[in-house]
């Protein structure tokens, strides 16, 4: 396991970003922005507070829901991205299916205060299970871009899922086909 770290001080709500990989749709991005908004809490006053963090979103930077999360995240003030990679980048990259999404992926990878690539446990699919725990384990609340059907492979969002109300953290679920469909469990008023 290797940790890069670039500034930030890990302050903040932690929020894990997990969901389907072709999750990328303007609607989409506008329910992840209502729910960033309200877990979050109202904007950062930067003269106040030039170097508060509110939030940290905590990614595997995957294609889709992964990466629609920590965009909208960094477009919010005091929110800053922390990667959790299954894979080094170089062999991660393999999964993804355009040259634009290597770049996009670097692209985020170079904006995120940290960086931590996970030991790999064997398989690609329980490098990927291996990862999508870290995220839970990491995180204050989790935001899924989900169908809320069965997985598809294993360390698939449904099993993100499950291991989340497993370990009983507080859980935002975006409908991936009905954004306007949000399922909020065990949230209280310090998770919104």
């Amino acid at each position: 396991m290797t940790e890069t770290r670039r500034g930030g001080d890990g302050g903040g709500i932690r929020v894990a970003a997990v969901g389907h990989r072709d999750s990328a749709d303007d609607g989409l991005a506008a329910a992840v922005r209502r729910v960033l908004a309200t877990i979050l809490g109202p904007d950062v006053d930067a003269q106040d507070v030039p170097h508060a963090v509110r939030g940290i979103i905590i990614s595997s930077l995957a294609e889709g829901a992964d990466r629609l999360l920590a965009r909208e995240g960094l477009a919010l003030p005091g929110v800053e991205l922390h990667a959790v990679l299954p894979l080094p980048p170089a062999d991660y990259c393999l999964d993804f299916a355009t040259e634009a999404s290597r770049v996009e992926f670097d692209t985020l990878l170079a904006r995120a205060a940290s960086v931590e690539v996970l030991a790999a446990p064997g398989s690609r699919n329980a490098a990927y299970a291996n990862a999508g725990r870290k995220l839970v384990d990491r995180c204050d609340i989790v935001v899924a871009i989900w169908d809320g059907k069965p997985a598809r492979g294993a360390g698939g969002t449904a099993d993100v899922v499950a291991y989340a109300r497993e370990r009983g953290r507080p859980l935002c679920w975006i409908h991936s086909e009905d954004p306007a469909r949000v399922v909020r469990e065990r949230l209280d008023a310090e998770t919104r």
